[in-house]
């Protein structure tokens, strides 16, 4: 059932004073779910693009055991097919826990109130890869710009986790920047995401890095929807000189990515998946292992 967007709200904002009086290990405790520490391979997209197999054995010498893709396409992980991708992570013990493809409006028919065929397979190969988290970074382009189309298509994702949950799948949607600057009805473009998803169907993985590029402050959206943010990319990033910001070392820019993590554990947060997209002139798997040792040497 879906709620209405003025009754979430108002239910929102009665559980977010509610919870300012709550002893503070009423959160999920990280001992109660299973926390993995990963890594997104869209850090090493060009590595992966052109030597896939020996890129993945890199980072199982490294130390890394959870993956997250960013490369499926015709049914096809990288190029290879799923038995074959499967058999790489098997043969040097890697687990592909979750992976991006995009959720778009050509893979919801409308006319039969069903997901089209593709984006079935996308969801059993997923499923045959033995993913549990099956993740849609972003939108369509109209969406970011037709409030009515955005509304109703974020119903959809709804029927998504539906799907997902009956084929042992979790779905989730994950940030870039323009959910905070994209502005509809007086709020923010992902705020509306969190009102009008349910948070038994949709889960959350927050891109940190993403959103302080657009302003907005992780702390903050974390405090303010505890337990909505089941994954989170952990980034770090430094201010360049044209103002913009890119991707650096976690740990060697400027966010409080120690407070951040902490609060995330304590609210509910189990995935943590580096990324890094910008390197500074090092190599990219190099700087896999030391972001890895980074937040080893902070606990996860």
């Amino acid at each position: 059932m879906q709620t209405s967007r003025r009754s979430f709200l108002i239910k929102s904002a009665v559980l977010a004073a509610g919870t300012a009086f709550l002893p503070n290990d009423l959160f999920p405790s990280p001992t109660k779910k299973l926390e993995r520490l990963g890594l997104q391979l869209y850090t090493v997209r060009d590595a992966m693009h052109a030597d896939p197999t020996g890129t993945l054995k890199q980072l199982a010498a490294v130390g890394y055991k959870h993956l997250e893709h960013a490369g499926y396409s015709d049914g096809m992980f990288y190029g290879l097919s799923v038995k074959d991708f499967k058999k790489v992570l098997d043969d040097n013990s890697l687990n592909m826990t979750s992976g991006h493809v995009v959720l778009q409006q050509k893979h919801w028919d409308s006319a039969k109130n069903d997901f089209t065929d593709e984006w079935k397979k996308t969801l059993d190969d997923a499923s045959d890869i033995h993913q549990k988290y099956l993740i849609s970074p972003g939108l369509d382009d109209n969406l970011k710009h037709d409030f009515s189309a955005f509304k109703a298509f974020i119903d959809v994702f709804n029927k998504c986790g539906e799907l997902c949950k009956s084929k042992g799948l979790v779905f989730g949607y994950h940030n870039h920047d323009f959910e905070f600057s994209t502005i509809f009805d007086n709020e923010k473009m992902y705020d509306l995401i969190l009102a009008n998803t349910d948070p038994g169907l949709v889960t959350q993985q927050l891109d940190i890095g993403n959103m302080y590029s657009a302003g907005a402050m992780p702390l903050d959206y974390i405090k303010k929807y505890p337990g909505r943010f089941e994954l989170l990319h952990v980034k770090d990033v430094i201010k360049k000189d044209n103002g913009k910001y890119e991707n650096t070392l976690l740990g060697k820019g400027v966010l409080p990515l120690k407070e951040i993590l902490k609060t995330a554990r304590k609210t509910g947060t189990s995935q943590f998946i580096i990324e890094q997209e910008d390197y500074q002139g090092m190599d990219p798997v190099a700087s896999t292992a030391i972001d890895l040792k980074v937040m080893q040497g902070w606990g996860y």
